[in-house]
């Protein structure tokens, strides 16, 4: 497994512990959707100016936001390489203020998003309700299997 990650921001201190939390996240998601670790994923974190500008260009939609994700596997036999799984993009400014909204750590939060973002990823999203009930039941059980939890849940 191979997890490259990218500060291309100075607003929010990110600290260096991120790289293992960021690394738990990504397997503990494989792992509970029964996929081996043969996977790369690139994880970047950006300022709300730039997670603006890439949300309008690939979403049209013209705010910033807290994480993007940019599927790019397709399932195919005997690879000779490691297959890039995707590409996830942390607002590092937003994931500090729900941060603080919600009374956590941000690296809490940015593990939350991680999560949330790999199963997005690996194909779920949450468009209908169904769907967004057992992508939020998957998050919540990563956070539960990493022992990482909001104040209110310890």
């Amino acid at each position: 497994m191979e997890i490259l990650i990218s500060n291309e921001q100075d607003r929010v201190n990110i600290e260096e512990n991120i790289n293992d939390i960021l690394e738990d996240v990504v397997l503990e998601c494989l792992k509970l959707e029964q996929k081996n670790s043969n996977y790369e994923v690139s994880i970047t974190f950006v300022d709300d100016d730039e997670i603006k500008e890439l949300n309008s260009q690939y979403r049209n939609i013209d705010k910033s936001t807290d994480v993007l994700s940019f599927p790019m596997y397709e399932e195919e036999e005997d690879t000779p390489y490691i297959p890039l799984l995707g590409d996830i993009i942390i607002s590092a400014e937003t994931a500090k203020r729900q941060a603080e909204e919600f009374g956590h750590t941000v690296d809490r939060e940015i593990a939350y998003l991680t999560a949330h973002s790999m199963f997005h990823l690996l194909g779920y999203d949450h468009m209908e309700d169904s769907d967004k009930k057992l992508m939020r039941d998957k998050e919540k059980q990563i956070m539960k299997n990493l022992g990482i939890f909001k104040n209110e849940d310890k």
